[in-house]
């Protein structure tokens, strides 16, 4: 009895889903990128258990070298800086963590009814994709915080609101290539409901794709957050990396460690997300430019995933509050 289409490809997904966590663990870099990241995201979620002081007490000597009783040293209003560094590590993925679930939300919601449904909903979305990407993210990061105040809550909703195009790019590309497979093109003849098609045939496949660009994205949006706290829009009544690295800046000359520490935090939890995001591009697509991203690109099929993909004309966080255009 021949086998159906759609069960093949299906049997097959799910070969190719038994053998990626193996895949993934013989590399090298996505091995360390994941061990740096959980390290880092371990420490920002046990932060009250780890840092005994208080991140706002200013209860201890001011500019206190690193030492046995204060590990990072101590401030200019005598508040701990490994408190505060710890502290601020849970701030600081809180926010990307919740700016990345908008995002995925939005992303793939739109870009997935944008390639499947086609005609004036695809052209309204992607108009809106952009109107988006033209909007200048930091002038309106300032107005946000003038006319609102300070906050991290106002923070996470408007990245996560500037945040989705280059993922509804990205999606939408990948549904127009899917939505043409036999598989699907098999379940469509049999009558099945083209919401059934999308969310059981469609969507699955373009899982991958995602999968890849959000590490990378994450990691751009640690670096976005980190920058518009520095620049003083993040909540004061909250500690987080960049705030800190913000403090530290009149006192850079002659009490490094104000800086040094959250810095180097912040390095690695950026350098953490990019190895992810590379190993699981390389366990995805084999060969770089031979698997299936790389392949669309050779052979033309969408300027908007060239847009999206990661070493393409635009990376992830080139369409994010930054305001560059991904395309």
């Amino acid at each position: 009895m021949t086998e159906a289409p759609g069960t093949q490809a299906e049997a097959e997904d799910t070969g190719r889903g038994t053998s990626f966590l193996r895949r993934f663990l013989r590399r090298p870099d996505g091995v360390a990128g994941l061990a740096i990241t959980s390290a880092v995201a371990v420490v920002g979620l046990l932060a009250g258990r780890l840092a005994g002081a208080d991140p706002l007490a200013m209860a201890y000597p001011t500019f206190v070298r690193p030492s046995r009783r204060f590990l990072m040293g101590t401030d200019a209003v005598g508040r701990d800086v490994f408190s505060r560094v710890v502290h601020g590590i849970g701030t600081s993925l809180t926010v990307v963590v919740s700016v990345v679930v908008i995002t995925t939300v939005i992303g793939v919601t739109l870009g997935a009814l944008a390639g499947y449904r086609g005609g004036v909903l695809d052209s309204l979305i992607m108009r809106l994709v952009d109107m988006m990407q033209s909007v200048p993210g930091f002038l309106l990061a300032i107005v946000v915080v003038a006319l609102l105040g300070a906050g991290y809550e106002k923070l996470i909703l408007l990245l996560g609101l500037t945040s989705w195009t280059f993922l509804a790019r990205l999606v939408r590309a990948e549904v127009l290539s899917v939505k043409r497979r036999e598989f699907v093109e098999s379940a469509r003849s049999m009558g099945a409901p083209g919401r059934r098609i999308l969310l059981h045939h469609v969507l699955p496949n373009v899982v991958p794709a995602v999968v890849v660009v959000l590490p990378l994205a994450a990691s751009r949006l640690v670096l976005i957050e980190a920058g518009l706290a520095f620049l003083g829009l993040g909540d004061p009544d909250n500690v987080s990396l960049g705030f800190l690295i913000s403090e530290a800046q009149p006192h850079l000359q002659y009490y490094w460690w104000l800086s040094v520490f959250p810095g180097l935090v912040l390095v690695a939890l950026v350098l953490g997300l990019n190895l992810i995001g590379e190993a699981l591009n390389d366990v995805l697509n084999p060969g770089h430019g031979g698997g299936r991203l790389g392949g669309r690109l050779r052979r033309g099929r969408s300027a908007d995933a060239d847009a999206a993909l990661p070493g393409g004309s635009a990376q992830p966080g080139d369409a994010t509050l930054l305001g560059t255009p991904g395309r």
